[in-house]
This record gives C-alpha cells, structure tokens and sequence, in this order.
C-alpha cells in the first residue's frame, strides 16, 4: 500500500526546474497563439466591420494618416484576436506555473478556477465591446458637432476598444478573486460587507477611469455592473465554510 499523500505539503523545486519550466510554459503559449493567429486572420474583417460601424466614420471607414497605418492597425487586431481566443491556454499555463509554490489541495482549486477565469474576462470583454463602446463612441461622435469634426483614427479607434474590454475584463474577474481570497483564509463574507460602501465608492472612480466620456448614464454602464459583482463576490463567499489556510 502507497503511503498517504499530505495535501497540504508543498512540492519543492530547484531553480534549475522553475527556469525549465517557465521555459516550457513560454513555448507553449507561444505556439498556441501562433495556432489562433489564423483565427484572428479570419475574424479580423468582421471585427473591423464591427467597430467601424458603431465608430460612426464616414461610410464605414477609419482615417489612417500614414502609408502602413492600415495595415500596421490590422496587425494588431489580428494579434489581440489571437492572444483573445489562445487566453485558455494562456491562463492555464501561467495558472500551471504558479501552482508548484501551492499544496496540493490548492493547487486543485486554482486549476478548476482556470474556466471561471476566462469565462468571467471574456463576460466583461463582450460587455466592453458589444454594449459600452459603441454607446460611448456614440457620445463622443455627436459632441459638439457644430464645432468639430468626427473623424478619428484607426489606431485610435482600435486602442479605444482595447482598453475599455481591459478594463472590464478585469473588474468581471472581481468575484473570482474575492472567492480566492476568501477560500485561502484571508477574507470573508463578513469582512466582504463591511466595505459595501466604500466598494461603491471604488466602483464609482473605476467607472470615471475606464469610461472615456464624462455623461453620468456611461459612467452608470461600468459603476453599477462594478457593485454588483462585489455582491456576487460576497455571495460566493458566504459559500466558502473552511478556508484552506486559517487566518493568522
């Protein structure tokens, strides 16, 4: 009979193993977004199509200013399609690396928190790009219009996208972290609804950071969603009964 295993032992490595395998992770996640780039070739036109549309250009076209702007630009989303569709491997990869400093049983928890992680940023990503970009463009594109002309660039356009799907990106992995923080013994429900307000608060400035415009009912699009993944965030952490390290 095989002696039992403790799970709550850490595995040790040298530093000769954390180079090699930060070395295979790198290959890896190299190799799959070089597979998903040709993803991002096919899905690249329609992505443009997209975004010029909701951009409001004139007839459904980006100014470029310079000779390899276009094609500079279409480079660019096909590698953020790319590294979109390969986050999967991405994640999991880094998850895998991290995971050697954790005991067994943690290391359990982070890996089956691997689809949560994706799912929750790809949430937060359509959120951005379906819903509050194109309001936010339409905003800004109807500003001042007697005064200025709306006629932005396509590098712009496509930053301004990537940074607003970032962004919410980020915040949607906000209950996944409050569930982590709470499951290692750090935080809890109780401690969660303590900082309701100044969560509010926080949600508030991150809304005012993220949106690019300054109208009240854009800034509501990213506040109110911010609060109410706080609360599915204490929700999830009333769920946690014995955190996997005991609070110090």
């Amino acid at each position: 009979m095989s002696p039992e295993i403790d799970e709550d032992v850490f595995i040790e490595m040298t530093l000769a193993d954390h180079l090699e395998e930060l070395r295979s992770r790198l290959l890896k996640s190299a190799v799959a977004v070089m597979i998903c780039l040709v993803g991002g070739i096919w899905l690249s036109w329609k992505v443009l199509d997209a975004i010029a549309a909701s951009a409001n250009v004139t007839n459904d076209q980006m100014q470029v200013i310079s000779p390899t702007e276009n094609f500079v630009v279409w480079m660019k989303l096909i590698l953020y399609i790319a590294i979109a569709l390969a986050m999967p491997v991405l994640i999991y990869q880094l998850m895998s690396f991290l995971v050697p400093g954790l005991t067994r049983r943690e290391r359990r928890y982070v890996l089956r928190a691997v689809p949560f992680v994706f799912l929750m940023f790809c949430a937060g990503a359509a959120f951005a790009f379906f819903v509050l970009a194109p309001r936010a463009l339409d905003f800004l594109s109807t500003f001042g219009m007697d005064y200025f002309r709306w006629d932005p660039h396509a590098s712009e356009i496509i930053q301004f996208y990537l940074t607003l799907m970032l962004g919410m990106g980020l915040i949607f992995e906000l209950p996944v972290v409050m569930y982590a923080l709470a499951l290692i013994g750090v935080m809890n429900a109780k401690r969660y609804g303590r900082f309701r307000k100044f969560a509010l608060i926080l949600g508030m400035v991150a809304a005012a950071i993220i949106t690019p415009t300054p109208d009240p009912f854009n800034m509501m699009m990213v506040a109110i969603p911010t609060y109410a993944l706080y609360e599915v965030g204490i929700l999830l952490s009333r769920t946690v009964r014995n955190p996997l390290r005991s609070q110090e």
